[in-house]
């Protein structure tokens, strides 16, 4: 499918910038009408890698909706990929919506590692108000993903009309686990490549919407989660990009993001993680640049997929009237997977593996051998992009996704939970290129839906009583209006954080309190805990009852019995 669209001129990685004016005559048209929704996310992409946030990273069609809309500078996730799932699909804090962690049953009502029947989905909330509702990608909040096991929880049965997709996490781009259509599991087709058959199942979504009702569709991409799997001829365009090392690019990073008013130039860079060694400093060079180059290229695909999405909204007459989010699941990631120890198999020991026939199942994250029989390897050296290898882009380039913050995925330091947000919607958001800088949060995208859809939320769904939203509209903001809120609150593995107005207390498990005034320090370098010790009572007072309230459990949770 991928292929035949690309030959239409949609994503051929030469897409022009897209800078969309929308008509008075148009504008006035759809005025009336209610929007189509479009929220598209990314998976585990840092706050500076896109263009239009300050990176190197080819993006001109998400540049072109920045340029056409707004950018959020200070708009936050959650710090890990389903809990932010979870939340931003039913505009509640994850704890609330039954998903405090992973996708694993803590026997706690807030960790069951499944979306609850107190809460709603987006799409549930928007088919109420005539919507039709489509999905295209990574669906990671529930825990059942098995073919013949329950499906409550899969999207076909929360709201969404048509799916595409997966329901497990991670796994490889050309063979991912759990592949579903509606609800049915099925193998890839040949020449699969997974961020590829996100955007162009969500383009058929958008090509096959006939009636004149709108539609809300959600386009969760996996790129560029590891494994570091590109088509080659994206990873040609950054050959040699990356040859001057993480040092050089950090700085880079962020003198731009200083031009275009991104960050604070009163803002430190944060210093080089410690566990980084400099880039003069740094073995085997060529591996570690191979895989920024394919981390690259991973969002300048999904970049391409945008591109069609686009297309195809102005191809339908549509584009004017669509309100279309893109964000990130949370800060870029520094986990090793696969990229540590001896190269694996080892083909003068393990025993060779048998290829898989066409029409089975992926039933793993990593698969053990490719489709045509060639073992997956993992390992320090190998060097990514292919399907038979499965490793990571790693830490020191994490640390450069992040600029110019501190920690990454998984933390609720500003690298962990900071995000890039665009709002692009023609017919009422007036600004072109202008930034905000209200603080939001994941939550807020749920009562933005509601609002713009004229939709109600619900206070029972099926005979259960449902979970008040927590979110604030963000139609305010796009006029450059504040946004009225009493904090925005984070737990994540003990890593504990609440924000309000210019202050944050956070801390990293097992570490004691921190406070940081963001507006004049948002790169947290300078803890004022013990200058103002009536501020870290007062929010840590605010976040022990935001705890109390989401049954939030001390890390590590233990299984209930």
């Amino acid at each position: 499918m991928g292929d035949s669209l690309k030959a239409k001129g949609f994503g051929d990685g030469r897409a022009e910038q897209i800078h969309p004016q929308a008509s008075l005559e148009a504008a006035t048209l759809v005025s009336s009408k209610k929007p189509n929704i479009i929220l598209i996310m990314a998976d585990d992409m840092g706050y500076s890698d896109i263009g239009c946030y300050g990176g190197e990273i080819r993006t001109p069609n998400l540049n072109g909706l920045a340029t056409g809309g707004v950018r959020f500078t200070q708009f936050y996730n959650t710090a890990r990929c389903c809990p932010t799932r979870a939340s931003l699909m039913t505009g509640l804090y994850q704890h609330q919506a039954g998903v405090g962690h992973m996708t694993a049953d803590k026997g706690y009502e807030s960790y069951r590692g499944d979306l609850n029947n107190r809460c709603v989905t987006i799409a549930e909330v928007l088919k109420q108000a005539g919507y039709s509702t489509y999905m295209s990608g990574k669906w990671h909040v529930t825990r059942h993903r098995g073919p013949e096991g329950p499906k409550h929880n899969w999207p076909h049965q929360r709201g969404y009309d048509r799916f595409f997709g997966t329901i497990h996490g991670a796994g490889s781009f050309y063979d991912p686990c759990s592949l579903t259509r509606d609800n049915t599991q099925i193998p890839p087709s040949d020449d699969f490549y997974y961020t590829d058959a996100i955007s162009d199942n969500a383009v058929e979504f958008i090509r096959g919407h006939k009636a004149d009702n709108p539609f809300f569709m959600y386009v969760a991409y996996t790129a560029p989660h590891w494994p570091m799997h590109a088509l080659p001829e994206d990873i040609a365009r950054y050959k040699g990009r990356y040859d001057k090392g993480w040092d050089v690019l950090r700085a880079e990073r962020h003198k731009r993001m200083i031009e275009m008013g991104i960050v604070d130039k009163k803002w430190e860079l944060t210093p080089r993680d410690a566990a980084v060694p400099p880039w003069e400093q740094a073995e085997d060079k060529q591996w570690y640049r191979r895989r920024m180059e394919v981390y690259a290229a991973m969002v300048d695909c999904l970049d391409q997929g945008v591109g069609r999405i686009v297309a195809e909204l102005k191809e339908s007459r549509n584009f004017e009237n669509t309100l279309i989010f893109f964000l990130a699941d949370n800060g870029g990631c520094a986990e090793e997977y696969g990229s540590r120890g001896a190269v694996k198999p080892d083909p003068s020991k393990d025993i060779p593996l048998k290829p898989m026939s066409k029409n089975a199942l992926q039933p793993d994250m990593q698969p053990k051998v490719t489709r045509e029989g060639r073992p997956v390897r993992t390992g320090k050296g190998v060097m990514p992009g292919p399907a038979d290898t499965y490793i990571a882009y790693g830490r020191p380039w994490a640390n450069s996704s992040n600029t110019p913050f501190r920690l990454y995925k998984h933390w609720v330091h500003e690298g962990g939970i900071s995000t890039p947000l665009i709002a692009h919607w023609p017919t009422r958001i007036t600004a072109r290129g202008e930034l905000r800088r209200q603080p939001g949060h994941l939550i807020d995208i749920m009562a933005t839906c509601v609002d713009v859809a004229d939709a109600e939320y619900p206070s029972e769904y099926k005979g259960n009583k449902i979970t008040p939203m927590e979110g604030k509209s963000l139609v305010p903001a796009f006029d450059n209006k504040p946004t009225q809120r009493e904090a925005i609150y984070w737990e994540h593995e003990g890593n504990r954080a609440v924000r309000q107005g210019k202050w944050k207390l956070v801390s990293r498990h097992p570490g004691q309190w921190e406070l940081y005034d963001i507006e004049a320090d948002r790169t947290e370098l300078t803890n004022l805990a013990q200058k103002y010790p009536q501020k870290v009572e007062q929010l840590k007072a605010l976040y022990k009852s935001w705890a109390a309230r989401c049954g939030v459990q001390p890390w590590p949770v233990k299984k209930k019995s």
